[in-house]
């Protein structure tokens, strides 16, 4: 792909992360009296907003209600640091050679930005960032605007970009704004949702990525 720029989403995507979200929302939840819920349905909304998440696993919250299962959540979620072994094997390289090759890197996710700021740092992966976009400073997926934010900072357009998720949301973000994207099957969702929003590639391995994105 001959693209200027690369976003990423971070959980799911470069952090293996998906089972300790699930895990915390999880725990955050039941231990507050709300109903246990099926384990897919805290996987399907990784990519959301807290808010937008919580809203659609447990409608009618209130919010302060909201607030108690965030509090909850983020104590569970933090005694665990992302560290460089929770970056998907292959994927810091792959944005070391983006870098390398001239393009320009960025992340587009749904963390709220006191989490993101922890792990770009723990992670090692900060580095190699130009712009980060969160869903508590901007608006949540799958509306683009934090696409459309991290476009306006290059000043390029959606065709000249691309997107690569691991769930539905990222992949809808950024069909809205017509830019192409590209979806990873090691994280949330698998090959028949995200061939719904006509990706440019679903791709099953960090090597099929390398290949879609021109990397050696």
């Amino acid at each position: 792909m001959k693209v200027k720029v690369v976003i990423f989403d971070w959980d799911g995507t470069l952090i293996d992360s998906v089972d300790h979200i699930a895990d915390s929302l999880h725990q955050a939840a039941t231990e507050l009296g709300y109903p246990e819920l099926e384990r897919e349905a805290y996987r399907d909304i990784i990519g959301l907003g807290m808010i937008e998440a919580l809203e659609k696993l447990y409608p009618g919250l209130s919010r302060e209600e909201m607030v108690r299962i965030r509090e909850g959540y983020a104590g569970y979620f933090f005694k665990k640091v992302t560290t460089p072994q929770n970056v998907f094997d292959g994927m810091a390289d792959v944005v070391a050679d983006l870098r390398g090759s001239g393009r320009g890197c960025s992340v587009a996710t749904g963390k709220s930005r006191r989490g993101l700021e922890l792990a770009l740092t723990s992670s090692g992966l900060g580095s190699h960032f130009d712009i980060t976009r969160c869903a508590d400073e901007t608006r949540s997926k799958p509306h683009p605007l934090m696409l459309e934010e991290i476009l306006a900072f290059y000043g390029y357009e959606p065709e000249e970009a691309v997107m690569i998720g691991d769930t539905r949301y990222d992949l809808e973000m950024a069909q809205r704004i017509g830019m192409p994207s590209i979806g990873v099957e090691w994280g949330v969702h698998k090959r028949d949702v995200l061939e719904a929003y006509d990706p440019h590639a679903v791709v099953n391995s960090v090597a099929d990525l390398r290949k879609v994105l021109g990397l050696r």
